[in-house]
């Protein structure tokens, strides 16, 4: 039987992974929060809802008819108030356990965890105060479903070139922080497997198993773009590294772009 899956939030993450998997033989429900978008997704052979998370009640209640629900829908916190954003997420989890899905992935960030200074290789060694961990809690802690959380590093790929971020900007601080950052081939990779292997119950945090220091990086992403190269402080403040030995022993999953150095732009 082919299994159905419902993407919420079809952008730059959600579409390409719904495109992989109309391809590998899924039912894809997809959802976007501008009309004008439903016709690029019905082309692409995935179902189009418009849903907006503020209207939950008035979305078609067949865009959660479905196996699995993967959720997308990151805090916008210049749009937004974290107790916006967190009654939202409690209205969701409210649906979702009305409905016939058993399975949540839920994607999430690395950004729910302070620098610490030290390698992250714990999942709870978290921010319990950040509002994205807590709307995590709200899927996690649900037994009507069981929910796998992955938690992303900084997003590169088509689009996102990470030139962008500093292009000719002088005295940027922490010039020799390691930088955490995952490509778009790797988080469509990851989340492919965490379906095939139906691993669900997890909590996963990724990023490319390679941290350059962030001077050094970005200098070569802008040095590639051809653009004006930054000026950072050569310096080490607050840092972090995201460990991704978990995702590689739980998942058994290699990396398409491990070696950040080689890939900008690629």
């Amino acid at each position: 039987m082919q299994k159905t899956i419902t993407i919420l939030g079809c952008g730059w993450l959600g579409l390409p992974l719904a495109v992989k998997l109309t391809h590998s033989g899924w039912k894809v429900k997809g959802s976007t929060t501008t009309p004008h978008k439903l016709n690029t997704l019905a082309i692409n052979n995935i179902d189009p809802y418009l849903v907006q998370l503020k209207r939950l009640d008035i979305a078609d209640p067949g865009f959660f008819d479905s196996d699995v629900l993967l959720i997308n829908v990151p805090p916008s916190l210049r749009k937004q108030t974290e107790q916006e954003y967190l009654a939202q997420m409690t209205e969701l989890a409210q649906v979702v356990t009305a409905s016939p899905v058993r399975y949540v992935v839920f994607i999430s960030s690395t950004a729910v965890y302070p620098e610490l200074n030290k390698m992250i290789c714990d999942v709870n060694e978290v921010d319990s105060d950040n509002a994205l961990y807590r709307s995590e809690l709200l899927f996690t802690q649900n037994i009507a479903f069981k929910t796998t959380v992955i938690r992303l590093a900084g997003l590169i790929g088509p689009g996102r070139h990470p030139s962008r971020f500093f292009a000719g900007k002088q005295g940027i601080p922490n010039g020799k922080a390691p930088i955490n950052l995952i490509h778009l081939d790797d988080c469509i990779g990851i989340i492919e497997q965490t379906l095939i292997q139906q691993k669900f119950g997890f909590t996963w945090h990724t990023a490319a198993p390679t941290h350059p220091e962030k001077q050094e990086f970005y200098t070569a992403a802008t040095k590639q773009a051809d653009l004006a190269s930054p000026g950072f402080m050569d310096e080490l403040k607050d840092w972090k590294i995201i460990s991704s030995d978990k995702i590689t022993d739980e998942l058994g999953y290699q990396f398409i772009h491990p070696d950040l150095m080689a890939w900008p732009g690629n």
